[in-house]
């Protein structure tokens, strides 16, 4: 199978994300070696993956390569995608995966740097020059102070729109321990806000 060179950014006009179901139908057509139906996927759920990734990983100059490894391992493992969830559920799954393993590679080496530039990794993650990009800067330095599990429910629910079941599958918990994980995340972010020097994030 031919992998696609990947997009860094959407098309021109491309406001709003592909339907679910659609998302899917171009997975299980890729599966079948439809060409056109793996570049419609990729492009459909690139955006997505590296927001999520952007979010996960500790090294956002990693965002990239991270979002590369997770369709090169979702394109090699199509042949065992039968549909049972949406693929982008399935996606999400594969890219969190792909982090964890980037962290176990990184314990195994030596790291010049803990502290997680999240300026650098909404750049990489977002168009620039967007009404709001100042907000989703914000809104990321707010999102570094939450635990990561927290963090990880919030970003799936209410960032990339998954249903908590979804978000639960991606996260491999139960629907109410995400319910329970993006309550207490909001809690914590509306607490931020409400501190005198805290930002006016419009997307909180």
């Amino acid at each position: 199978m031919t992998i696609p060179a990947l997009p860094t950014s959407r098309p021109k006009g491309d406001r709003t994300g592909a339907p679910d179901e659609s998302i899917t139908a171009w997975a299980l057509a890729a599966r079948g070696g439809d060409t056109d139906a793996v570049e419609r996927f990729v492009r459909a759920l690139h955006r997505d993956v590296q927001r999520y990734v952007a979010h996960l990983c500790a090294d956002p100059q990693a965002v990239d390569d991270l979002a590369q490894d997770t369709f090169l391992r979702a394109l090699g493992s199509l042949h065992r995608f039968e549909g049972r969830s949406s693929a982008r559920t399935w996606l999400l799954s594969i890219a969190r995966r792909a982090v964890i393993d980037s962290y176990r590679y990184a314990a195994t080496r030596p790291r010049l740097s803990d502290v997680p530039d999240w300026q650098v990794a909404v750049e990489l993650a977002q168009p620039l020059n967007l009404p709001g990009f100042d907000d989703g800067i914000a809104l990321l330095d707010l999102l570094a102070s939450l635990p990561e599990e927290r963090r990880d429910a919030f970003v799936l629910t209410q960032l990339l729109g998954l249903p908590y079941a979804e978000a639960a599958e991606v996260s491999d918990c139960p629907v109410g321990t995400v319910r329970s994980r993006v309550a207490r995340a909001r809690a914590t972010l509306m607490d931020l806000l409400d501190e005198p020097d805290g930002p006016a994030v419009v997307a909180a």
